[in-house]
């Protein structure tokens, strides 16, 4: 027990600094890795969720202050996030566990490949119009709710690859995922009752502790090779999760 909530403090530690500086990731690493460690998907979503909630609190302050936040595309985002997640949370609690584990794994082994093909792609420098965030906000909150993770994936990768500055997606995309991971776990609690506290706190202790660093790594790293290594983690996690659930 004690080895585990040490191994998910450093999961915790590594997915909040990858998230922090991609505006992706925390979900799909942490939620991939539960799995791995046997917890049924909807209640390893809730912890991530739950655990979102405090560690983009602080991610989203960090990017504020570092002025990377666009609060128009936060407002166009938001609202429809947290519709989607409020669904997606809904659906994930109401299906079998057993039933439910081979299709999250395929969709956080699709979302390590999406990572992967958007590491390729340069990535552009120059905003564009925000018509697009708020289909974008409600599927990207749903998958995300409902996979365990993949809202900086799909909506971040996706408004970057439309020819949004990353800098300011990655900062608005971090700010309102405080909103769609409040509206996912209040969900989840609804539905399954209370998160399991020890995973939790151990999962937030070590994103926490990562989460001011997010918005200081986004100004000066560049984000492709870590978004490599990110996706093929993903893809690996995703894929034995998937081999264990078929066989």
């Amino acid at each position: 027990m004690g080895g585990d909530l040490v191994l998910l403090a450093a999961i915790g530690f590594l997915a909040q600094l990858v998230d922090g500086s991609l505006g992706m990731a925390f979900g799909v690493i942490s939620t991939s890795a539960m799995l791995t460690m046997g917890l049924p998907p909807a209640h390893a979503s809730a912890i991530a969720h739950t655990a979102e909630i405090f560690t983009t609190a602080a991610s989203g302050t960090s990017h504020v202050y570092f002025r990377n936040v666009d609060w128009r595309l936060v407002l166009r985002l938001g609202v429809a996030g947290v519709l989607g997640a409020i669904l997606g949370a809904w659906v994930l609690s109401n299906v079998d566990a057993d039933l439910a584990r081979p299709f999250v794994a395929a969709y956080l082994l699709a979302v390590g490949a999406l990572i992967l093909f958007k590491a390729l792609r340069r990535a552009p420098a120059k905003d564009r119009s925000l018509s697009l965030a708020p289909p974008l906000g409600l599927v990207g909150g749903f998958l995300d709710a409902s996979g365990g993770g993949g809202w900086g994936p799909v909506v971040s990768s996706t408004l970057i690859g439309s020819g949004h500055a990353p800098r300011t997606v990655v900062g608005s995309v971090n700010t309102t995922e405080f909103f769609v991971a409040t509206a996912a776990a209040t969900t989840f609690f609804t539905q399954l009752g209370m998160t399991p506290v020890y995973e939790l706190i151990a999962l937030v202790a070590g994103g926490i502790v990562a989460a001011p660093f997010g918005g200081w790594m986004v100004k000066r790293l560049a984000p492709r090779l870590l978004m490599t290594l990110v996706g093929i983690v993903v893809c690996l996690l995703a894929a034995w999760q998937l081999v264990r659930a078929l066989l």
